[in-house]
């Protein structure tokens, strides 16, 4: 590997003894699972799997001292289709290993796994009718096709609804380092059993040229690399400021553990800062990309990217000097595949120092004082790509206590073939023969809040022109008005620019020194909304994109706030709205709050062949969790000792 000038790393392996209870699972212990599982004796030749789980609740009462110590429940799903049959099974791994429970499931339902995927793709290579269809397209070469396996949404047609099946959207590539996804084949829609292999049917909805326009992403693909770019290097010659321990961080005043998930990918548990709790859990839940074209290719496009295939599987092994640049500290990472072996990321969580500017300021011209101090923040990433798009999870801690989240959308975008001059009404032309359909990203964000301590209650705050004109004399007074939501029908809201909304997380037992709760301040600043019919597929299938924040009383047995098995579900079946309708109090409770962030992409050419980094944003910020600034100790940036103040000319 080629390290820029000035960076260097240190990794965290996926461990092989378990060292603390909610550390992520290890390749070992995800195998020693599935053996368990078989040595069972239920599961047959043709057993795939979805997913190795940690019991993250039976983990934390091993950290009570309510179960022994060395003690790990794991959660496997299992689908053989040799029966077929479905499980969620449990293990208990340690002094007796075990199975505990074998729950059946509707093997339609798990997610579809990459082994899955690839058979998918073999097959419709293998197939005369997708041969056939490629071959009126003048495609003759079918190794160089490429196929993606997709969920098939709310879409299953009546006549396969009892089999678990794919559909495939297809590229072409004209050699075998060309890039496909500049090359959509207009059209061709096979549909696929994933029990049987089998290619049910080739939907053709008639010829469109193939994009004879390439796409390259190297270097030197439209001409020399620019020039005039001079080395930037990061340089900490004493080393970073955070000291890790195992999965344990700590910098500058927070305390917290790094976890990784089949389901989610990167997860953060138990933030302290200044050795007072903040949050319990946070993680990206669910992604939902639905797209809004009526084309051929694209009318069935709305992906759970999580629940129908897992953020784990997706996760990069990221380079140094590339993805991540400076003093870099990283984690590997492990995940079940779905031939049921352990498969590890090498380098799957990035953490980093970065310099943010200014703190705070002030320049004092009546004395001639100008304080200043710089703000620093310590950034734990990783990235997925889920076939032609990339999405990086930036979390960063600040020296003030506050937590942001900044999630990168880049890669490629999902393209139609259209015929030459054709109208196109939903997206953007890209290239000859190209649009790129208008779509939406939605990120289902979990925060297990734990604002000094674990009980807590959330307000929604709003501004308000003051309608006592006794107290507004000039008539320019604002008020911000408190309103608490004190049970799940109340906590599903929408944000409001135009009232500069946000919510409270506030303690149920602890007041500053005025008199009011401590809390945590959730800021929404990028949402959308959906525009699709309320009858659609996209509508009913993903309920949770309605609002921008759900807030429930933690329960182990929601977990997604999607649906546990998203994957051929009844549109709308599981998920957070489902739950609010126990209605239960959120008046000092333990509180998982549901976060919707997204964007609405209307593509732009400039985003071809490949997107320039698009951001959305979540802020999680101290209010009157402290009595004044938190951050008045922050070292002076100087130079050196007194008389060398950064400021002083």
């Amino acid at each position: 590997m080629n390290h820029r000038p000035g960076s260097v790393s240190t990794r965290v392996p996926a461990r092989r003894d378990r060292t603390h209870p909610m550390d992520p699972l290890s390749p070992a212990e995800i195998d020693a699972a599935v053996a368990v599982a078989r040595a069972d004796g239920r599961l047959g030749e043709r057993t795939r799997f979805w997913g190795a789980v940690l019991d993250e609740n039976f983990a934390r009462e091993v950290m009570a001292g309510g179960q022994p110590e060395g003690e790990l429940r794991i959660g496997l799903v299992a689908m053989d289709h040799d029966l077929p049959g479905g499980w969620e099974i449990d293990i208990q791994l340690g002094t007796e290993p075990r199975c505990l429970d074998w729950r059946p499931v509707d093997i339609r339902r798990p997610g579809i796994t990459s082994t899955e995927a690839r058979a998918a793709a073999r097959a419709c290579r293998e197939s005369p009718a997708f041969r056939e269809a490629l071959a009126r397209r003048g495609i003759h070469d079918v190794s160089l096709t490429v196929i993606d396996a997709e969920s098939i949404g709310g879409f299953v047609p009546e006549k396969y609804k009892d089999r678990r099946i794919t559909w495939g959207s297809v590229w072409h590539r004209v050699q075998e380092d060309d890039n496909a996804y500049v090359r959509p084949v207009q059209g061709v829609i096979p549909l696929i059993d994933m029990a049987t292999m089998e290619v049910l049917e080739v939907e053709d909805h008639g010829v469109v040229p193939v994009s004879q326009e390439p796409g390259p992403l190297a270097a030197g693909g439209f001409g020399p690399d620019r020039e005039g770019l001079k080395p930037l290097e990061v340089v900490q010659p004493e080393g970073p400021s955070f000291s890790v321990e195992g999965h344990r961080v700590r910098w500058q005043g927070w305390d917290f553990r790094v976890g990784f998930t089949h389901r989610e990918g990167l997860v953060l548990y138990d933030l302290r800062f200044l050795d007072r709790s903040v949050l319990k859990r946070a993680a990206c839940n669910e992604m939902y990309v639905p797209y809004l074209d009526p084309s051929s290719t694209q009318f069935r496009k709305n992906f759970f990217d999580w629940g129908e295939y897992g953020a784990g599987p997706l996760t990069n092994s990221l380079a140094l000097g590339c993805d991540c640049l400076g003093v870099i500290h990283y984690f590997d990472a492990a995940y079940l595949g779905g031939d049921g072996t352990a498969q590890e990321i090498s380098q799957a969580i990035c953490m980093h120092e970065e310099d943010d500017g200014i703190l705070w300021k002030h320049n004092d011209l009546r004395r001639g004082v100008n304080e200043v101090r710089r703000s620093r923040r310590l950034i734990i990433s990783s990235f997925q790509t889920v076939a032609n798009y990339d999405y990086g999870f930036y979390w960063s801690l600040y020296q003030d206590g506050r937590i942001e989240l900044e999630i990168k959308l880049t890669g490629m975008l999902s393209a139609s073939g259209i015929q030459e001059g054709e109208e196109v009404r939903h997206g953007r032309v890209v290239s000859r023969n190209v649009q790129t359909p208008t779509h939406q990203h939605y990120f289902g964000l979990r925060l297990d809040v734990a604002v000094d301590g674990s009980r807590n209650r959330l307000v929604e705050e709003n501004a308000e022109a003051e309608d006592d004109a006794a107290h507004d004399p000039y008539g320019n007074a604002v008020r911000m008005v408190r309103t608490p939501l004190l049970s799940e029908s109340e906590a599903a809201r929408r944000t409001s620019p135009a009232t500069a909304r946000h919510w409270r997380v506030e303690s149920a037992e602890r007041t500053n020194r005025y008199g009011d709760p401590t809390a945590y301040r959730l800021l929404l600043p990028h949402t959308t909304r959906p525009f699709a019919r309320p009858d659609s597929v996209m509508a009913r299938r993903a309920p949770f994109v309605h609002q921008h924040l759900w807030a429930t009383v933690s329960d182990p047995a929601e977990q997604y706030l999607g649906g546990q098995y998203p994957n051929q579900a009844e549109p709308g079946e599981d998920g957070v709205h489902v739950w609010q309708r126990k209605n239960r109090s959120l008046d000092g409770a333990e509180l998982v709050l549901w976060p919707v962030v997204g964007s609405h992409h209307f593509p732009r050419p400039e985003q071809w062949p490949v997107m320039p980094v698009d951001k959305v944003r979540l802020v999680f910020e101290p209010d009157g969790f402290f009595d004044r600034n938190p951050a008045m100790d922050i070292p002076d940036p100087s130079a050196g000792g007194p008389g060398d103040h950064c400021c002083a000319n």
